[in-house]
């Protein structure tokens, strides 16, 4: 049994309320259930209820067995005084309050629903599927799905705001360093992305400022803090950074023992951090008030920038040294190395649109409609977790779906938080 089961139950109701009683005989009559908490504390707020004839308000707390309140020594914490009813799969022990007066309690294994038990029982014992629901996925209605994945999309903008706001206080709430180290994060990509952040995050924004007046110089920070200049090459390119790296260092007493060292094994050659490092600063230092740019029209209801001119924004490419190579001093054929669209898309869904969501939440202003119709209209991502939903059933037409569904997976599916999700709910509803 999941005690999450036992609050879907109380919450929706599941049982024969015709039998409904205390483990002393008294009846129970629930006028409201309460809001469900989800956090530390009682499991229900303000629920309303009669036992006998006496009318309670209070909290609701829920366990699969009665003694788990002593396990979890609620008898000690103030904040289930207020407690007015212990509901419980199990009764197993009397429970009493502080003032040693009895909680009334109800065990409901015999009178929930007996539908509701065997499709809960269905769910949860699926333990060699991908998700609890792989079977049931592609019968949920459209309307619920397609509303729970909206729901599920600004979830994850919320989420990731939260962290958003947690740099900004790091960054001493410099909006443009914020971005600075959110597009560097980005430009890393998955497997060296916490190192290209640990190479914003050693780097004083003035100093970011100051070196993206000149491409060179820009280019010569990047690379050096991250460790790319060390030792020696024959290499005209290399030495010209190295040096001018060097002058920078002293100029601006530049330390970067902390910051991790980017990787290249593994990694395609267009994604190689010298590649991705020296486009990120002809990107600052060709775009200018990029931060104006990202962080637009936010008082109106409706944005007018389209995907088009965000394609133009960062319709940038790696300095001209790497048209024919990709690391130094290792000739390749030419090519220019240009921002692909599918990068950029990753740059909008991950760096810009929640940064834009973060910034109109701290002024007041709600631009989830906007946002919504911009990630509807960015393609879709491909991992592993988009392609096996997509098996399921065809859902992730854009990064509206995908970022949603990976909201999904990592804190529903995962989790097995099936009774919290609208199409556990709808399966267990039947």
């Amino acid at each position: 049994m999941r005690e999450d089961f036992l609050h879907y139950v109380w919450k929706f109701q599941k049982f024969d309320k015709k039998e409904l009683s205390t483990t002393i005989g008294e009846l129970v009559k629930v006028n409201i259930v309460g809001q469900h908490n989800l956090d530390s504390g009682p499991d229900f707020f303000n629920a309303q209820l009669y036992i006998g004839s006496q009318l309670w308000a209070g909290n609701v707390e829920i366990h699969i067995k009665s003694s788990d309140w002593y396990v979890h020594g609620h008898e000690r914490d103030p904040a289930y005084d207020n407690v007015i009813l212990h509901v419980v799969w199990e009764y197993d022990a009397e429970i009493f309050r502080k003032d040693n007066s009895v909680i009334p309690t109800i065990e409901i294994k015999e009178i929930v629903l007996s539908k509701t038990l065997t499709r809960f029982l269905d769910l949860f014992s699926k333990k060699h599927q991908w998700i609890n629901c792989e079977n049931e996925f592609a019968k949920v209605d459209d309307f619920l799905l397609k509303n729970w994945l909206e729901t599920l999309y600004i979830e994850r903008l919320e989420q990731k705001a939260t962290m958003i706001s947690k740099e900004l206080k790091n960054s001493n709430n410099h909006w443009e360093a914020l971005l600075f180290k959110l597009l560097s994060k980005n430009f890393g990509m998955k497997l060296n992305g916490d190192a290209f952040l640990s190479i914003a995050q050693s780097l004083d924004f003035i100093t970011v400022q100051k070196c993206s007046q000149s491409q060179l110089d820009m280019e010569s920070l990047l690379l050096g803090q991250a460790g790319l200049l060390d030792g020696e090459k024959e290499d005209a390119y290399f030495k010209n950074l190295q040096k001018n790296y060097a002058y920078l260092k002293h100029k601006f007493n530049l330390k970067n023992s902390e910051i991790s060292i980017p990787k290249f094994f593994r990694l395609r050659p267009s994604n190689f951090p010298t590649i991705r490092l020296s486009q990120l600063s002809v990107l600052y230092s060709t775009k200018k008030q990029l931060f104006s740019k990202v962080i637009f029209e936010l008082s109106f209801e409706k944005s007018t920038k389209g995907l088009d001119e965000w394609y133009s924004i960062f319709n940038i490419s790696a300095s001209e040294y790497w048209d024919d190579h990709y690391n130094f001093g290792v000739a390749s054929t030419r090519r220019k190395k240009t921002l692909s669209r599918k990068f950029i898309d990753l740059l909008l869904v991950n760096s810009i649109i929640p940064l834009q969501f973060c910034y109109a939440k701290n002024l007041g202003i709600d631009i989830s409609g906007t946002l919504l119709e911009l990630a509807s209209n960015i393609r879709s991502e491909e991992n592993t977790i988009i392609s096996k939903y997509n098996e399921l059933r065809r859902i992730a037409f854009s990064a509206r779906e995908s970022q949603a569904l990976l909201q999904l997976k990592s804190e529903y599916c995962d989790k097995m938080l099936c009774t919290r999700c609208r199409i556990g709910n709808a399966i267990l509803k039947g």
